[in-house]
């Protein structure tokens, strides 16, 4: 069996090896999934010098069973639905609305803990790198792509630590690159690969935002000397 990740930090640290055709290069940015894949992201960006901010998905639980994810939903009013999957288990138009209505709830609530004053980062004609702590179905990612696309990147390129085979190449289609570290078979869940898989907090993640931005202006300055 393949060895698992130490935490979400030690696991960023390994993708942004994969990445590294990517750093310190001025166009790039760094956008974590929150909550778990600001750590992974933070690493990243470090590794690679260029800055993180966060690109606020949320997951669409089927009413009962929430770690089953029937689709997802993203900042700026996108969505992504497993119709097949709502129809198989008989799932109301009602009680499908109310999921959407609650995550965006949450998306908002997010979006202000997150940034306080702060505004998002541009993303229009820059090199994205998507960062999670890992695929399982791909759904989260998926429509953070679909979302990120109208806002007109130059590139879009999703990097996780750990995926199912079939996410990573089943995703691969709708991006411009994508990089899944380590694609183990059989793969049963993300967590399963991870020594420490707890919780991110809302305090973490607002943390690791401010170090990354007060780091921002020495990484800048040492990708323009390189």
């Amino acid at each position: 069996m393949l060895s698992r990740f130490q935490d979400r930090y030690q696991a960023g640290r390994v993708l942004a090896q994969h990445l590294e055709a990517y750093a310190r290069r001025l166009d790039v940015l760094v956008l974590a999934l929150p909550r778990g894949g600001v750590p992974v992201g933070f690493e990243v960006g470090r590794a690679l010098q260029a800055p993180l901010d966060v690109f606020l998905v949320r997951k669409l639980g089927v009413p009962g069973h929430e770690e089953l994810a029937m689709g997802a939903i993203a900042a700026g009013g996108a969505r992504l639905i497993n119709t097949d999957l709502v129809q198989a288990l008989g799932i109301s138009h009602e009680a499908l609305e109310s999921v959407i209505r609650n995550e965006e709830r949450e998306l908002a609530r997010r979006e202000r803990l997150y940034r306080r004053n702060s505004a998002r980062l541009a993303v229009a004609d820059r090199s994205i790198i998507l960062v999670d702590d890992g695929l399982a179905t791909g759904s989260t990612m998926r429509v953070a792509v679909t979302a990120l696309r109208e806002q007109r990147p130059l590139r879009i390129v999703v990097g996780v630590p750990i995926s199912a085979p079939s996410a990573c190449e089943e995703l691969a289609a709708d991006v411009d690159d994508i990089v899944c570290a380590v694609t183990p078979e059989p793969f049963h869940s993300v967590g399963l690969w991870y020594q420490d898989f707890s919780q991110t907090t809302d305090e973490e993640v607002r943390e690791l935002l401010e170090i990354a931005a007060r780091e921002q202006p020495e990484r800048e300055l040492a990708a323009s000397r390189s």
